[in-house]
C-alpha cells in the first residue's frame, strides 16, 4: 500500500461505488487534472469504452470514442508504481505528454506498462464494481461513470 493520503476520488459506477487514493506523492500534476475534472463535473455520464478482460477497464473520453479529452495534455509523470490490480493511470497517445482527461483501472498484473504512463491512484473499495463494467472495445452497453468526487 503506498504511503498515506487523505485524498479520494470517487466513482459511482452503474456497477457500483469505487473509492481511489489519489497519488499525489507520485503524480501532482494528474491528480490536480483529475481533480479538478472531477469537481466540474466532466466525468459525470461518461462511459467506459475500453474494458479488456484480465488488463483494464479505460473511461473518461467526452465522446466515447477513446479519442476525446478534456481541452488541455499533462506532461508525464512516470514512476516506479507498478501497474498491478488496482492501479489507476493515464492514458495517452505514443506521446507521452498527452494525458488528458482519459484513465484506466488494471484488472491485474500490466507491468509491461510500468515506467511508460503515469500512475495517479489505487483502488482501495469497490474493485468489484470495476470487475463488473461490460467488456468490450467498446462494450455493446458500456459502464457509466455516475459521478465523480473528490474528498478528504
Amino acid at each position: 500500500m503506498s504511503e498515506t493520503n487523505d485524498k479520494f476520488l470517487t466513482l459511482k459506477l452503474s456497477t457500483g461505488d469505487v473509492k481511489i487514493r489519489l497519488r499525489p506523492d507520485l503524480a501532482p500534476k494528474h491528480v490536480e487534472q483529475i481533480s479538478r475534472l472531477a469537481d466540474e463535473g466532466f466525468y459525470d455520464g461518461l462511459t467506459f469504452h475500453r474494458v479488456i478482460d484480465g488488463f483494464m477497464a479505460q473511461g473518461g473520453c467526452p465522446d466515447g470514442t477513446g479519442m476525446g479529452g478534456a481541452g488541455n495534455h499533462v506532461d508525464a509523470e512516470f514512476s516506479e508504481e507498478s501497474h498491478q490490480r488496482g492501479i489507476c493511470s493515464m492514458a495517452r497517445s505514443q506521446n507521452p505528454n498527452s494525458a488528458s482527461s482519459q484513465f484506466f483501472i488494471c484488472f491485474d498484473d500490466a507491468s509491461f506498462l510500468d515506467r511508460q504512463y503515469t500512475v495517479w491512484g489505487e483502488v482501495v473499495s469497490g474493485m468489484d464494481a470495476v470487475d463488473a463494467l461490460p467488456k468490450g472495445e467498446p462494450p455493446a452497453n458500456p459502464g457509466v461513470i455516475e459521478s465523480a468526487s473528490v474528498s478528504g
